[in-house]
């Protein structure tokens, strides 16, 4: 959530934010319930003192009767405050859950994924000799992608990988793996790109693929129309991405300074309602409702968040050169970024097939937007406490293997495997 201090300061600028991220937000009632309730809190804290008094002038005598009435009116009074003040608490903290957070400057102003900003285009786009496939026709040709099976035990937008494409994915989770847990390539990444930051490598974790209502809610990452699924007669969600599970890692913890930044790479299965139609995105693995997704979290202090955003980016371009694949980075504009955050990127690949770029990572600025609503905090060397900085960024998802294949693909229908995935496919170069 937003520090309240923040929109008493700042009522007007924090509304149009919240509008041009498309959550139009009603600061004056707001800033009406956080008044009334401060107003509650003092009352409540001098009839407290009050009570206090008549306790400490009764004490070691018996009350007249005259002190039992005082006190009884008291203790009234004071039941009558503490419930005026639930009241307007939870009708105060159930308006602020609707305030995302505020974009930086730099964030384009925009109503849809139009007004995104190109930062740089990458690579040179295959030029072809022959016809090129899509992924699916050779997916299906191969026997990769079975969709009609899945249909059968699942539903729609469920799918079997199998065979050579089933390693080809491993091979990318492990490739991007041996990066990420390694210290020299983090420093390599973040000397290429000019950025100060610690050259900690990430842990792996294997996180929950669920989460309880109340910390996903805390997250703001709870999406039950367009994406959530919940397990029916239990307080639990799916996860739709392994961020949603690895962000609140530390609910209610406090974290010593001396350990950021906290680093994690988390694989999982994720699973999205995806609702609405899209076309040929129906068709092979672009748009599936369960899919495999590696993910990073980042916990940083407030001065190290914005660089480790940066190097969050940096790593994801890391990945997509040594795979050879071209693409386009973006800088999202308001309406994009999503509710929690301040700022966000996406890389979109280039496919041929469809002869425009599509989006295979984000990466996300968070600030302390989420830490102030998971209780997340650091404690500083000077003994201070402060809400810590979160970031998170996809690593891969199944989409990179939908690029390599249509990017990468022969005339005998074969794929050519890119140079960083051979090691960890028996050395073949063609599948």
């Amino acid at each position: 959530m937003l520090d309240i201090q923040i929109i008493r300061d700042n009522p007007m600028l924090v509304s149009e934010k919240a509008a041009q991220k498309g959550y139009p937000v009603d600061v004056e009632q707001l800033l009406g319930f956080d008044n009334e309730r401060r107003k509650l809190w003092q009352q409540i804290e001098d009839t407290r003192r009050q009570r206090n008094k008549l306790s400490s002038s009764a004490r070691g005598e018996k009350p007249n009767q005259e002190q039992i009435s005082a006190g009884r009116a008291v203790k009234d009074k004071l039941a009558k405050l503490e419930h005026q003040l639930a009241a307007i608490e939870q009708q105060f903290q159930d308006l602020l859950n609707t305030v995302p957070n505020m974009p930086l400057e730099d964030v384009p102003i925009g109503e849809s994924e139009e007004q995104n900003v190109v930062v740089r285009e990458w690579g040179t786009k295959p030029d072809f000799d022959f016809q090129p496939k899509n992924h699916w026709q050779i997916g299906e040709a191969k026997g990769w992608i079975d969709k009609e099976r899945a249909v059968k035990v699942a539903a729609a937008r469920f799918v079997y990988l199998k065979g050579d494409l089933v390693l080809m994915e491993l091979a990318l989770w492990q490739f991007a793996l041996s990066v990420l847990t390694d210290e020299a390539a983090i420093k390599r990444i973040a000397s290429h790109n000019n950025l100060q930051v610690s050259h900690k490598p990430f842990m792996p974790v294997l996180p929950p693929a669920v989460a309880k209502r109340a910390v996903y809610e805390a997250t703001g990452r709870l999406n039950k129309e367009e994406q959530t699924y919940k397990i029916e007669n239990e307080d639990l969600w799916l996860n739709a991405s392994a961020e949603h599970t690895l962000a609140p890692m530390y609910l209610n913890e406090i974290i010593v300074e001396a350990n950021l930044p906290l680093r994690y790479v988390g694989y999982t299965t994720a699973f999205r309602r995806e609702a609405g139609t899209y076309g040929k995105d129906m068709e092979g693995i672009l748009r599936l409702h369960q899919f495999n997704k590696l993910e990073m979290e980042c916990f940083t202090s407030r001065e190290q968040s914005l660089d480790e955003h940066q190097l969050l980016v940096a790593i994801q371009e890391y990945l997509m050169q040594q795979l050879g694949l071209p693409y386009r980075l973006l800088n999202k504009c308001t309406a994009e970024i999503g509710f929690p955050n301040a700022h966000g990127m996406d890389i979109e690949v280039w496919l041929p097939s469809q002869g425009k770029y599509r989006e295979t990572h984000t990466a996300d600025y968070i600030t302390d937007f989420q830490a102030r609503s998971m209780k997340t905090r650091v404690r500083r060397t000077s003994g201070d406490i402060e809400f810590v900085h979160t970031n998170d960024a996809t690593v891969f998802s199944e989409r990179p293997l939908i690029a390599i294949i249509e990017n990468f693909q022969t005339s005998k229908g074969n794929v050519r495997v890119p140079a960083v995935l051979q090691p960890f496919m028996g050395g073949r170069s063609e599948i």
